[in-house]
């Protein structure tokens, strides 16, 4: 029996599938490429809030950035960021400091005007940083916490311009209008703005 072309063995096909995969093995994953353009600080890992909960922005541009704010979540990590993720709650922060090894979340990009000051002014302006805790618990504040959260704020100033001392790296409580107290009497501002200024 005649055949007008030849049928294609198996081998064949198994090689020309492996040889157009080639090229796409060859490109780097998806999911990495995401994961680091998602955040501006490289240590952070995306873990982003709802849209519901910041205002998107395009800062500097849109607003100058000249603060850090440092709070307490009064909440464990692992409780914090769905609050962030729930459209309803109506708050964020930039960023989330775990205790135990200093591992740090983005959930609000840089660029954007999260929901953390209790204070429009201060939002548009600052960059929030939560710290896994209670006020009146120090020994959330762990030599990681303070060590990774001071890293985070020497790459805001440095990125923004913003001086690394007391009068630009405040405590939620310095907010105009606020009503928290955190960090509270148990954060040691000496420890930490030696820590920034040697980061």
């Amino acid at each position: 029996m005649d055949r007008a072309r030849p049928l294609c063995s198996r081998r064949r096909f198994l090689k020309g599938a492996a040889l157009a995969a080639v090229p796409y093995a060859l490109l780097p994953d998806a999911r990495a490429g995401a994961q680091s353009q998602a955040v501006d600080y490289p240590l952070a890992e995306w873990q982003p809030a709802s849209t519901s909960n910041y205002t998107e922005s395009d800062r500097p541009d849109s607003y100058r950035v000249d603060r850090v704010v440092i709070h307490v979540t009064q909440e464990k990590y692992d409780e914090t960021l769905p609050i962030f993720q729930n459209p309803k709650k109506q708050v964020s922060a930039h960023y989330v400091v775990r205790s135990a090894d200093g591992h740090v979340a983005q959930c609000v990009r840089e660029a954007d005007v999260a929901w953390h000051a209790g204070n429009w002014d201060y939002n548009t302006r600052s960059v929030g940083i939560e710290h896994e805790g209670w006020v009146d618990q120090p020994a959330y504040f762990t030599d990681a916490l303070y060590e990774e959260s001071a890293k985070l704020t020497a790459a805001i100033c440095a990125k923004y311009g913003i001086p690394r001392d007391r009068d630009h790296i405040i405590g939620h409580y310095q907010v105009p209008g606020s009503d928290h107290t955190d960090p509270g009497p148990n954060w040691d501002w000496p420890r930490y703005i030696r820590l920034v200024n040697l980061s």
